[in-house]
């Protein structure tokens, strides 16, 4: 017999963007597995522009309501977490309807993504913490994150479901039909203010950078503009602007090395990162070098499948790039072990696993 669930995402998840493949993976995961999942996000979601704040807020309040008109007894509710999504949160907790509950970072996300929301944020990580403190369980996706959901909390069920990869799209095979001169290391994702992407534009500028490599950069985001200026003065960058999700698995694949070199942007990164470069660079056999932050450096050392580096450190991650460029078994080696990890224990099936067992737990 299936069972219901209720998935409400109010983030405008487009894809190509992290949170579209968490969102779309899980459940494809979770179908498999004999649920019935509905999702719920707004009418926006995957559109190329967003509304203006009223819109959104407006949008936040219709989707709930359409949710709550189709919730029974013997729903699951899990939640994407956000501030607005106290209203479901209430009403499942008045319903004794149980509640899971996926928090994805720290509350200095939001304020760091929108600015203007600082000036409420003692409103805002209340709201958040009640719905922490509400829910039946929580995810989140490092050790880190977890102990700091303990401390907010004092909750006991937190579970640690780190993000993974799509290795059916993303492997070794992949094919690309882009035109891109070799050799070329990558980067991609959204061009945030915490993805290290000054540190990046340092780093290709520098006169150590070797003379034949480029730097490819796939994603969109508010960096975007100092990437546009920056190609106009240097022949070895490259940016592709939106890639999509599974174009981008060829570019990957002929790169030299995949880039996370995320900063401590109002120290976010302190609750570890598992970002989902990582696990798709890895899962295509590519190395990966990674600043020093908890989760994603833990993870290319043990599996000893990259290079970690200091964090806002152009000197250094010169210095990693020239050493995989230089060393070509070392590389091919790296990325070996970083597909076989991936394979065997971090694909999205597998994650979608550890969900339902959680879920089939708290029933």
């Amino acid at each position: 017999m299936k069972k219901n669930l209720k998935y409400l995402c109010l983030q405008a998840t487009q894809e190509g963007q992290a949170s579209y493949a968490h969102v779309h993976e899980i459940i494809k995961g979770l179908q498999k597995r004999n649920w019935h999942v509905e999702l719920f996000e707004p009418y926006y979601a995957n559109k190329n522009t967003l509304p203006g704040a009223l819109f959104r807020l407006i949008a936040f309040v219709i989707i709930q309501i359409k949710l709550c008109s189709k919730l029974n007894k013997k729903d699951t509710i899990y939640i994407r977490s956000h501030f607005a999504t106290f209203p479901i949160a209430f009403i499942a907790k008045i319903k004794k309807i149980p509640v899971i509950r996926e928090v994805n970072g720290p509350y200095e996300d939001l304020f760091i993504a929108w600015p203007i929301t600082r000036c409420f944020s003692k409103l805002f990580k209340c709201l958040c913490r009640i719905q922490f403190k509400w829910a039946d369980v929580l995810i989140t996706v490092t050790p880190q994150l977890k102990e700091w959901l303990h401390k907010e909390t004092g909750k006991r069920k937190i579970c640690v479901v780190p993000n993974g990869a799509n290795i059916d799209i993303f492997n070794p095979n992949a094919i690309s039909n882009y035109k891109i001169s070799k050799p070329y290391v990558v980067f991609f994702g959204a061009l945030a203010v915490w993805q290290g992407i000054d540190t990046l534009l340092e780093a290709v500028n520098d006169f150590e950078w070797p003379d034949r490599l480029k730097l490819v950069i796939m994603g969109d985001g508010t960096e975007r503009q100092k990437i546009e200026k920056a190609v106009l003065r240097n022949s070895n960058l490259i940016y592709l602007g939106k890639v999509p999700y599974k174009k981008v698995p060829g570019i990957i694949v002929n790169s030299i090395a995949g880039l996370s070199i995320q900063n401590n942007t109002d120290n976010r990164s302190s609750t570890g990162l598992s970002p989902l470069k990582l696990y798709e660079t890895l899962s295509c056999g590519v190395p990966i070098i990674v600043t020093d932050f908890p989760g994603q450096a833990d993870f290319a050392s043990k599996y000893n499948c990259g290079l970690v580096i200091p964090p806002e450190d152009s000197k250094a991650l010169v210095k990693a790039i020239n050493y995989l460029y230089n060393n070509l078994e070392i590389r091919k080696e790296m990325g070996k072990r970083g597909y076989e990890a991936i394979k065997k224990e971090h694909s999205w099936d597998k994650r979608a696993e550890e969900t339902d067992k959680i879920l089939r737990q708290l029933l």
